[in-house]
């Protein structure tokens, strides 16, 4: 097992000794528990938007473009071609190709 110590000069911290090894768990569990409570105001945070009725994540490419990457692909135009073509991601065209195969 190896064992790494670190030493802090200007501020006289050493990891090696039981002062230091106690400052550096002490410094841990207060950047775990600010974490935590990050994430739950983070989570809070969602929940009342949802519960506003607003509309998470990014917004929707829509019904008609949808309909024009399927018949890009029908058409054997390839996911960059399609993208460009179209204006849009290749994430939207590959989620689209995705769906016309797990329907097919």
């Amino acid at each position: 097992m190896i064992v790494i110590e670190s030493y802090f000069h200007q501020q006289a911290i050493d990891s090696s000794t039981p002062s230091g090894k106690v400052l550096f768990q002490m410094c841990g569990v207060f950047s775990e528990f600010e974490r935590a409570i990050i994430v739950e105001r983070v989570n809070a945070g969602l929940a009342r938007a949802k519960a506003d009725g607003k509309t998470l994540g990014r917004p929707k490419v829509g019904d008609k473009k949808e309909d024009e990457i399927r018949a890009m692909l029908k058409g054997g135009t390839g996911i960059l071609k399609t993208a460009k073509t179209l204006g849009i991601g290749t994430g939207t065209v590959q989620r689209v190709k995705a769906e016309m195969v797990a329907a097919a």
